[in-house]
């Protein structure tokens, strides 16, 4: 397969080196990842100023094209100018996991969800953890996973968010496609004050209050990986359709 690679936490982050060592293994890989980290930017794009490509060596691991942009943009310009199609568009493995609300705010996922925009299908994975990461299994799963993934029961093109637990390997409890969790996040601000006693925040740690067994956030909690198909169309159906409805009522004199 011709594989396209990303991630956003930059070209030189562990998880992208983890999966072009496996993933090379088998396929045609090409990497297109931001030349530094850009966590939490959700599905921004570079409109005020010029994408600037830098051809990337990082020792015996990889020769890819670093892009002064953002995960969406990475993929726009690997499509467009620089790789041209893929069988598959992978994102990741990025550090930490990517479950419930976070989707929104990932870069990792929205990378993901950019290469389905534009007609291919594509995944994105994290990892559970956020520092002393071992990245082998992860990677080794995503190689075994990739094989079978065109005959999984899935519209093209699809895009999946893959989150897979820190733990040893032998204690992970199996696979578990579930949804993504919608529940609220308990989120913390710390106000300080500088030395010139100017006020200001930092945002804190955040946790997730879902309780939902059947979701993303519990179940990767209990120690299996989760699969979430997800797509980009925000239509909330329910509401359009009883907003049909009354159409002809609504009467609006300008």
């Amino acid at each position: 397969m011709k594989i396209l690679l990303t991630n956003d936490d930059g070209i030189y982050a562990e998880g992208l080196c983890a999966l072009y060592e496996v993933l090379s293994l088998e396929h045609q890989v090409y990497i297109v990842a931001p030349e530094s980290e850009r966590s939490a930017v959700g599905h921004a794009i570079t409109i005020e100023q010029p994408l600037r490509v830098t051809k990337v060596r990082r020792g015996k691991y990889f020769c890819g094209y670093a892009i002064n942009g953002t995960p969406a943009d990475c993929v726009k310009l690997a499509i467009y100018e620089l790789v041209g199609s893929v069988d598959l568009v992978i994102s990741g493995i990025n550090r930490g996991a990517n479950v419930g609300i976070n989707l929104l705010y990932s870069g990792t996922v929205s990378a993901a969800t950019e290469a389905k925009i534009l007609g291919y299908p594509s995944i994105a994975v994290s990892i559970d953890a956020y520092k002393d990461i071992d990245y082998c299994f992860a990677a080794n799963f995503i190689g075994v996973f990739v094989k079978y993934i065109f005959s999984l029961p899935l519209d093209l093109p699809f895009c999946l968010n893959i989150n897979i637990p820190h733990i040893n390997p032998h204690k992970i409890k199996g696979i578990k496609f579930v949804r993504q969790s919608t529940a609220k996040l308990k989120e913390i601000f710390d106000r300080r004050i500088d030395l010139h006693d100017r006020i200001y925040y930092w945002q804190g740690a955040e946790e997730h209050t879902e309780k939902d067994l059947d979701t993303d956030v519990i179940a990767l909690k209990e120690g299996y990986i989760t699969i979430t198909p997800i797509h980009f169309d925000l239509t909330n159906y329910s509401s359009l359709n009883k907003l049909k409805q009354i159409k002809n009522k609504l009467v609006i004199e300008f």
